[in-house]
């Protein structure tokens, strides 16, 4: 099941559909995103409680997964290795220990209670189901609210650019840096944060234009 995108997409001002070239995309104000202080990386059992007491809350989440990246021909990866979800306010990351995640967290992915929304989600679904045997139930690529007869979907760069007038910086060392591995540095745990949050940010401002 999808998350319904009807108000989103019927509202997107005609200036937004522009595909922005990379060049003048730096030219734009640097896009602040969640502070630092917001993020939580899920560790203890009061943070889980404390993120799915967050997460039941809401109606739409941010969505978003890192895995280890690989870089050699016919390698492949065994993530997702950290789960990423985000309200309004804070975005929780997730851990995935021992090829699991909590059983509370995976009975709210599959209850469709919350629609997730996202970037590009694909890969991340199916690592979920065939990695993780989590089949989330309602989901919607926030880059398709931008669809085109040319593009099928936009990332997160060209979404943030036309919908806030900004700049969102992806830092390619993090992207590609080891997901596997604990503890995360402070720009990893921004970056993964972010990358949930700012898919609903996307998505709630559509729906207010």
């Amino acid at each position: 099941m999808e998350a319904n995108k009807n108000n989103a997409t019927s509202h997107i001002p005609k200036h937004q559909s522009r595909q922005i070239p990379r060049e003048e995309l730096k030219t734009y104000p640097v896009y602040p995103g969640l502070p630092l202080a917001q993020i939580t990386l899920v560790q203890t059992a009061e943070q889980l409680a404390a993120a799915l007491a967050d997460l039941q809350a809401s109606t739409v989440v941010g969505f978003d997964t890192e895995s280890r990246p690989t870089f050699h021909p016919g390698q492949k990866s065994d993530g997702p290795h950290l789960l990423q979800l985000a309200t309004a306010r804070h975005a929780w990351l997730f851990p995935v220990l021992n090829h699991s995640l909590p059983e509370e967290l995976k009975m709210l992915l599959e209850s469709g209670k919350v629609s997730l929304i996202g970037f590009e989600t694909g890969e991340d679904l199916r690592r979920l189901r065939e990695r993780l045997g989590v089949h989330c139930a309602s989901v919607l690529d926030a880059g398709t609210l931008f669809a085109s007869e040319k593009r099928i979907t936009v990332g997160a760069v060209q979404a943030v650019a036309r919908v806030f007038g900004q700049y969102l910086r992806k830092s390619k060392k993090v992207t590609t840096s080891n997901w596997s591995k604990l503890p995360y540095s402070d720009a990893q745990l921004s970056y993964a944060g972010n990358d949930a949050w700012v898919p609903l940010q996307v998505y709630l401002a559509l729906q207010e234009c």
